[in-house]
């Protein structure tokens, strides 16, 4: 048979490797439920046509269509079909298909795969798991839920083996009104000259603000020294100001971002920043945006993004605002496990292995696990009544702890650790293993469980 080649861009793990991936998908999901957020799935494709609203992405769209569709079938964008490369435009489609069977604010969580086309690389890939939450509302949306959701966030983030982390934050009001005031009025271009900043530097992009912005060599300085402000408290208010730009909108956009990062700090201090560097998603995002870095990882990027759109949905009608986050839940995953961050603590979940003495007392063996798995004990019976001591082999290459013996005759059963070699009697009826081998768990390279342990 042929060597088969990977494919690049569409990650498969092996059988540990996964487990921490499983990890990272049901600590959000519970941390989420926790919350009272409820879990949602939605459809892969949606209409090539609404797909392509973020004008963008549009070389990144998977199209789908059948092999043998017949020329000039489902050329019309509104019926041509892509796979979703985010959740947030089916989370859209599904408001307001089911508006009137939603309770709003919906509070919705969504752990599914997304597609996009783009050149596989360090952590990004053509598939991969997205994992969304959200707060929808109807018409109105508070706006205490901007700071609420950056906290499940953060519950979420330090439940994971993760060295740290910081949640950055800005407010699209407090940026555009800034620029505004400085007498810029293409803010779009701004803040694609600002998003360079990191990649670039400062003295490029403050070229690039002349060329693209309009900006005078004053307006382009302004600019760099309001991106430079970044403070774990509302310090930044009095740094902003003391740049000398005022006006109405731009003390609102002041009180707005203070409000979430004292709100956000104070139930969980250290956890956030504001950042007034932060430009990317400024374009479609209304008010409260953020950006999450792993510390000691920061090359990664932002593992987790989002902010607030007042008009998430509309049907002419009704709006429904919203605010969310989302976690590039693979790309998270691949640095765990690349930067040996989590690791699983055996390969099966399996943590007995029941001896199968001979085939004909074969059913003895599955009784006893049997008895073991209705206490919730994960058990397997030996795929054959060959000599223990091949058995307890099978037993140690699966990373199985416990091997248990089984007679017939007196009734009497002994289990063996295979780990200290220590083996003693038991009544299968009753016994249990130790809480630490029950389940599998994920710990850091340091071996000390995590919070929310498989």
């Amino acid at each position: 048979m042929a060597k088969i080649a990977p494919l690049s861009g569409f990650p498969e793990w092996l059988p540990a490797q996964r487990m921490v991936e499983q990890h990272v998908i049901d600590t959000f999901r519970e941390v989420a439920q926790l919350h009272g957020f409820v879990g949602i799935e939605t459809r892969a494709v949606e209409p090539l046509s609404q797909l392509l609203r973020k004008g963008e992405i549009d070389k990144e769209v998977y199209v789908l269509r059948r092999l043998h569709a017949e020329e000039g079938e489902d050329v019309n964008p509104d019926k041509q079909l892509g796979l979703h490369f985010d959740l947030t435009v089916p989370l859209a489609r599904y408001v307001l298909e089911n508006q009137g069977k939603l309770a709003f604010p919906l509070r919705r969580f969504q752990i599914q795969k997304v597609w996009r086309g783009e050149r596989p690389q360090d952590g990004r890939f053509r598939e991969f798991y997205q994992a969304d939450l959200d707060v929808v509302g109807l018409d109105t949306l508070p706006a205490h839920v901007e700071t609420e959701v950056a906290l499940v966030m953060a519950d979420i983030l330090s439940r994971l083996p993760l060295p740290g982390f910081t949640i950055h934050i800005n407010n699209r009001k407090l940026s555009q009104s800034f620029f505004e005031a400085l007498g810029l009025s293409d803010v779009p271009a701004v803040l694609r000259c600002l998003d360079k900043l990191r990649k670039i530097g400062p003295e490029a992009v403050k070229e690039l603000l002349g060329k693209e912005a309009g900006a005078d060599e004053k307006q382009a300085q302004a600019c760099l020294d309001f991106a430079a402000i970044c403070t774990p408290d509302d310090s930044f208010v009095a740094q902003v100001r003391a740049l000398g730009v005022t006006s109405p909108e731009l003390e609102e956009g002041l009180t707005a971002l203070a409000n979430v990062v004292t709100g956000v700090n104070t139930q969980a201090p250290g956890t956030c920043v504001a950042d007034l560097s932060i430009a990317r998603g400024l374009d479609y995002y209304t008010a409260t945006v953020y950006e999450t870095f792993v510390h000691g990882h920061e090359n990664l990027g932002s593992i987790c993004s989002g902010g607030r759109y007042d008009t998430l949905a509309s049907d002419g009608k009704r709006t429904y605002p919203g605010v969310g986050l989302s976690i590039g839940l693979s790309r998270l995953v691949s640095r765990l496990l690349s930067a040996n961050m989590a690791r699983a603590t055996r390969e099966v979940p399996t943590c007995v292995l029941v001896a199968v003495t001979d085939e004909d007392n074969r059913d003895a063996s599955t009784s006893v696990a049997t008895s073991l798995r209705k206490r919730g004990i994960a058990t397997e019976v030996a795929p054959s009544a060959a000599k223990f001591g091949k058995q307890i082999r099978y037993a140690d290459r699966r990373g199985i702890p416990f091997v248990l013996f089984t007679d017939t005759d007196s009734g009497q059963h002994e289990v063996k650790d295979i780990r200290t070699g220590e083996q003693y009697a038991i009544d299968a009826e009753t016994w249990e293993p130790p809480m630490q081998d029950l389940r599998v768990r994920i710990v850091r390279d340091d071996d000390q469980p995590q919070k929310g342990d498989q």
